[in-house]
């Protein structure tokens, strides 16, 4: 069974075609800048990535453009569309409505638009993408897997915001967190590896990409993680700015006469690395501006690292201790030092990670645990923590959840 998987922003597209019998990827890649001149297609198949320049001024274009190349005579992965048996896409925000993956149907699509008000960056977009397959592929079944509903186990104590309790009632303000997929992928995917039941396992998820979150998950289940009633919250990210006091939009605006979307853009596209460093949003530009000596860069990659301890220090007691750390995502996966600077120091909790093996760790899944840790905590009773590297894969989570839900 052949299940494509989408993932649709503002202004692209990503897919991965899986097979999902075997669990393998056959082809994936994203389209970026749909609506505009410069909209390029890259695919990427049998070891092979290729740029496609193209026209498409809608997701509906550049869905057809995807197909097309999925089942070009020449190269294409399969023959003809109608192998595609199901598409799954990743929604970002479920709300408190849906609690697991549904396959859509109009009271889903329905559903999906009342969600717009509480994810205006992200749902509309989403949606796209569901739209655009309706006319494409009509009669596919197509199946909405959300990257809140992982996080629905957070108990009420937590997330709850200390607002007035009608704001709540009213208009559904309350901590939902995102990047579940991937989070449920990881969770899954240690206890494989470990060969313990996810049941017995106590994890700290640190997902580092652009957009950034920490989760606690308790024996399978989310019990607190660091972004809330929008990815805002939280760390500190590629270009949001993450935790700040609620009176510093307040302050700008009467100070500056900046206007709510003046404030949105301030905070989600104008701070976070890119923000601090004046450089780039990218972590990777960041660091090797870092190396060259510019103290901005040193001191955004210095701030990123310190707002990640302390979350995985208070999660450690949210969890009354834990079994593993694991470090996921672009910057989790690719970065050895800033995962040896959020760890550094915290010896007196268990933690110590070796750095052969964290150096020599870069997309792959690896324990880099200290195997000499509890001796070198000074702390005769510290439990160690192991840390280890999973690379996430949200795809075949999206596609697993497909084919079940067409099984049933």
């Amino acid at each position: 069974m052949k299940i494509l998987v989408l993932n649709s922003g503002s202004s692209s597209v990503k897919y991965e075609l899986c097979n999902i019998e075997n669990e393998t990827c056959l082809a994936e890649g994203q389209i970026e800048a749909i609506g505009t001149e410069g909209t390029i297609l890259e695919h990427s198949q049998d070891g092979k990535k290729t740029k496609h320049p193209l026209v498409a001024k809608d997701h509906t274009e550049a869905l057809n453009e995807i197909l097309k190349i999925l089942t070009s005579p020449e190269t294409g992965i399969i023959k003809t569309k109608n192998e595609i048996a199901a598409v799954g896409h990743r929604i970002v925000h479920g709300g408190e409505y849906f609690t697991e993956p549904v396959i859509v149907d109009e009271t889903v699509k329905k559903k999906l638009v009342e969600c717009y008000d509480i994810a205006p960056l992200h749902n509309p977009h989403n949606v796209k993408g569901l739209e655009a397959i309706e006319t494409l592929l009509p009669g596919i079944p197509q199946v909405v897997v959300f990257d809140t509903a992982f996080h629905q186990t957070i108990p009420e104590y937590a997330y709850l915001y200390a607002l007035p309790y009608r704001v709540y009632q009213q208009f559904g303000i309350r901590k939902y967190g995102f990047h579940g997929i991937s989070n449920q992928y990881v969770a899954e995917r240690l206890a494989k590896i470990v060969n313990i039941p996810i049941k017995k396992l106590k994890i700290i998820n640190c997902h580092l990409g652009n957009g950034a979150s920490v989760t606690a998950i308790k024996y399978g289940k989310s019990v607190e993680t660091s972004m809330g009633f929008t990815p805002l919250e939280g760390l500190i990210m590629g270009s949001r700015c993450g935790d700040i006091d609620p009176s510093i939009p307040l302050h700008l605006m009467s100070r500056e006469a900046l206007k709510t979307n003046d404030v949105q853009s301030l905070l989600n596209k104008q701070s976070g690395l890119l923000g601090i460093s004046g450089i780039s949003s990218d972590m990777r530009i960041i660091i090797k501006k870092a190396e060259d000596g510019n103290e901005r860069a040193k001191l955004a990659i210095e701030m990123f690292c310190y707002r990640i301890k302390k979350y995985i220090s208070s999660y450690i007691g949210v969890l009354n201790g834990c079994d593993y750390i694991v470090f996921s995502a672009a910057i989790g996966e690719r970065s050895p030092l800033i995962r040896k600077k959020i760890l550094s120091d915290m010896e007196q909790l268990g933690i110590v990670i070796d750095d052969k093996k964290n150096s020599n760790c870069i997309r792959c899944e690896m324990e880099i645990t200290d195997e000499k840790s509890p001796q070198k905590t000074g702390v005769p009773s510290a439990k160690k923590i192991k840390v280890i590297v999973i690379p996430t894969n949200e795809a075949i989570v999206i596609a697993r959840e497909t084919k079940k839900l067409l099984d049933n």
